[in-house]
């Protein structure tokens, strides 16, 4: 298949059936607003991910600097007694966990969905789908970009 610029098309649905110039450009706004939706979706996934980090473990090993083979025995964790490095950290509360995973596989579904619902209009070999789809997805980045530096 080669791609085209034909102002018909289908695009993903039977009923969205494109034809006509009017049609067209519709529908190249409607793919162009899904991409940059795409974009933003996965910088709120992250933004979420970071209230929602493992706790790290309140013990440490100890450094070892030596380089023959006892010493790294000897600082092993199983070898060693481990030290607290500080107070423990309070659990989360199980209920918000929970809460919080079940958001994340809901947005990470709708994400891959939409991922390949996008890649399926870039399927139909239309040049201003793809065209719409290429430049939503650079100014979703763009408009995203900078959100992610704050998180």
């Amino acid at each position: 298949m080669t791609f085209g610029v034909s102002s018909s098309v289908t695009l993903l649905f039977d009923f969205w059936d494109v034809h006509g110039p009017a049609g067209m450009v519709l529908s190249v706004v409607v793919v162009f607003l899904l991409t940059v939706f795409f974009e933003l979706l996965k910088v709120w996934r992250v933004w979420l991910g970071n209230g929602s980090k493992l706790p790290q473990s309140p013990y440490a090993a100890p450094q070892s600097f030596g380089s023959d083979s006892n010493s790294v025995l000897e600082s092993s964790p199983s070898e060693s007694s481990l030290t607290p490095i500080g107070s423990p950290l309070p659990t989360p509360n199980t209920r918000n966990s929970w809460l919080l995973h079940g958001i994340q596989a809901v947005l990470h579904m709708l994400q891959v969905s939409l991922g390949y619902m996008l890649m399926l209009c870039v399927m139909s070999y239309n040049t201003w789908i793809f065209l719409g789809v290429i430049v939503g997805s650079a100014l979703g980045y763009f408009i995203s970009f900078p959100l992610l530096s704050h998180i």
